[in-house]
């Protein structure tokens, strides 16, 4: 058996929307990258739009395979099919390569799985979750689902003060735990995340020592996470991955040749890009205070915004703007932060996208607007220092001399070059820790180690 068969045999579960795929499937690839086999098991519906090389892709099912979660149309509804249907299928893909020369040996499932974790137990094998989350975000709900935090979280039980974790205000804390009768089914994935974690064999956390360390060693005792992060193509970081310039997934069409074209024609750290991922969806009125303010910036700008979106945009807006701005429907953002051009990110401080900023060295705007985002956005302001968080009026919205102050301040005031010398800072640590010798480049080679070790008594070497 050749060396490389024999480190073992990986299959990695994704919860199916964008911001989990892609640190999943990045993750594969590390693992590619050392020698292990990986295998990403996809739903059907999405399994079309994922092409990664050295990754093989296999689909199981969530119930709705020409749909995906559009087709069920109801969060319960789905998460429940998704456990029996995806419990089935996995099972018979785990089956199926036991009787091949790469038989499966541990399961990698996005910590909103937590049922594949069970499946993989009945086969014999490993199981690890893979939390999505920043390590402060799991900390929070770790002790909720422990009984050591009670719900609703209220403006007088605050600030919020876990062991490793800064004081958090009210307006720091996840949505779901101020008003968690607001979404009921998203709360209690949330905290399904943690009902067999005992049995799991590792936990990782997209997330990294240097950043989130003193987090995550706060709640080690009931979330003993790995710290493997941040799972952002290679080229962007220690250019160890040939090729790696993109997730290899995408569930929109990116218009990536049209945006650097004209990104190309800007000065340096001219313009703000705009983007609030895969899943906000902004009201009218928000739309109309950031579309007035990046007008009366004055500055370049490029703004995604996505096709179910597109009909908030004011009318006179695109007219207006030709000079300054060019708006799109989806590009591949990492490469946008990173042309030389960008000096600015305005974001809804997703997981992910913050990630992304900070391992772009892109100084950020934090405009959010529900669950984790608020509390990433906090730690972006005030913890590592890399950008502004906007400040939401009453009624929920950042209005456009809100949106005006912080664009100056960023790109502009003499505070822009203290966040500017702190995002690069941020930007060598990622680079670092994911590089050779680096402290997740460490634990990911622990972990390739043990599954080695484990698949050679496996197939009797």
């Amino acid at each position: 058996m050749e060396d490389k068969q024999m480190k073992g045999h990986v299959l990695v579960l994704p919860y199916p929307s964008q911001g989990h795929i892609n640190p999943l499937l990045q993750f594969a690839k590390r693992l590619a990258s050392k020698g292990v086999k990986a295998t990403l098991a996809t739903t059907h519906y999405t399994l079309n739009s994922i092409s990664a090389a050295h990754i093989g892709v296999e689909p199981i099912s969530d119930g709705f395979d020409e749909g995906g979660f559009s087709q069920a149309g109801n969060v319960d509804f789905y998460l429940k099919s998704f456990r029996d249907h995806g419990s089935r299928t996995l099972a018979e893909l785990i089956q199926k390569f036991s009787n091949s020369a790469t038989p499966v040996n541990c399961v990698v499932y996005d910590s909103f799985l937590p049922w594949a974790l069970d499946v993989a137990k009945q086969h014999g094998i490993y199981g690890a979750a893979f939390f999505t989350n920043s390590a402060t975000v799991c900390s929070i709900f770790a002790h909720i689902h422990h009984g050591l935090l009670t719900l609703p979280l209220t403006p007088e039980t605050t600030p919020l003060l876990l062991p490793g974790l800064p004081p958090l205000n009210f307006p720091d804390l996840p949505s779901f735990l101020r008003f968690p009768d607001s979404y009921p089914a998203y709360l209690a994935m949330k905290l399904s995340q943690y009902s067999n974690l005992n049995q799991a064999d590792w936990v990782f956390s997209n997330t990294f020592e240097e950043l989130e360390g003193k987090e995550a060693r706060g709640v080690s005792e009931i979330w003993p996470a790995k710290l493997i992060g941040p799972m952002v193509p290679s080229a962007y970081l220690d250019e160890r991955i040939k090729g790696d310039r993109g997730y290899g997934s995408s569930l929109w069409k990116p218009l990536s040749e049209e945006c650097i074209e004209w990104l190309e024609t800007k000065p340096s750290n001219s313009v703000v890009y705009v983007s609030f991922g895969s899943m906000v969806s902004l009201s009218e009125e928000q739309i109309a205070e950031l579309a007035w303010g990046l007008k009366e910036s004055n500055m370049y700008f490029l703004w995604v915004v996505r096709d179910s979106e597109q009909q908030k945009l004011p009318k006179w807006f695109l007219d207006s703007v030709q000079e300054k701005g060019k708006v799109v429907t989806w590009c591949n953002q990492l490469e946008m932060l990173a042309h030389r051009t960008v000096g600015c990110f305005v974001t809804h401080c997703g997981w992910n996208s913050t990630l992304e900023g900070l391992s772009l060295g892109v100084p950020m705007i934090g405009v959010p607007k529900w669950t984790d985002q608020l509390t990433d956005a906090k730690f972006v302001e005030e913890i590592w220092e890399i950008g502004v968080r906007a400040k939401e009026d009453e009624v929920g919205v950042v209005r456009k001399d809100e949106l005006l102050r912080c664009l100056k301040e960023v790109m502009e005031g003499e505070k822009s070059k203290e966040i500017k010398r702190n995002a690069n800072k941020w930007r060598d640590s990622a680079m670092k820790t994911i590089n050779e010798g680096g402290c997740s480049d460490k634990c990911i080679d622990e972990f390739v180690q043990h599954l080695m070790a484990s698949y050679q008594n496996l197939n009797g070497l």
